[in-house]
């Protein structure tokens, strides 16, 4: 499985954008699929996650409110929309994917493939 990232960029505080990450190769084979960042000296966070199949949904305290992570299994891509942001969600963002489901979905060690990564500035 092939992971591709896009839609970061510069955008001001409490701003919009939606990151995009298609998924290629053995999709069918997919669990879950989850959204994480990581900022300048810290550990990779997590975000989001949508299980392929049912849709169900997951996030973290953190963004809950604000971020929404939805799927269109037609493209094989996963989305995460991001509203009111904020400067401290400036940091890189990563889509991951798991083969079959995870109990720890927020685990980042527990999903098999990742995609490059896509910046994200929020200024203030």
């Amino acid at each position: 499985v092939q992971l591709q990232a896009s839609g970061g960029g510069l955008v001001q505080a409490r701003g919009t954008l939606r990151l995009s990450c298609v998924a290629s190769g053995r999709t069918f084979s997919l669990g879950h699929m989850g959204w994480f960042r990581q900022a300048p000296g810290k550990e990779r966070e997590f975000l989001a996650a949508i299980y392929w199949t049912s849709g169900n949904t997951n996030y973290a305290d953190s963004v809950k409110g604000r971020f929404t992570i939805s799927r269109d299994n037609a493209k094989n891509t996963v989305y995460l929309q991001m509203n009111s942001l904020k400067p401290e969600d400036t940091a890189v963002y990563y889509c991951a994917a798991a083969i079959g489901p995870l109990y720890y979905y927020s685990n980042s060690r527990a999903y098999d493939y990742w995609g490059q990564g896509t910046e994200v500035t929020v200024s203030s």
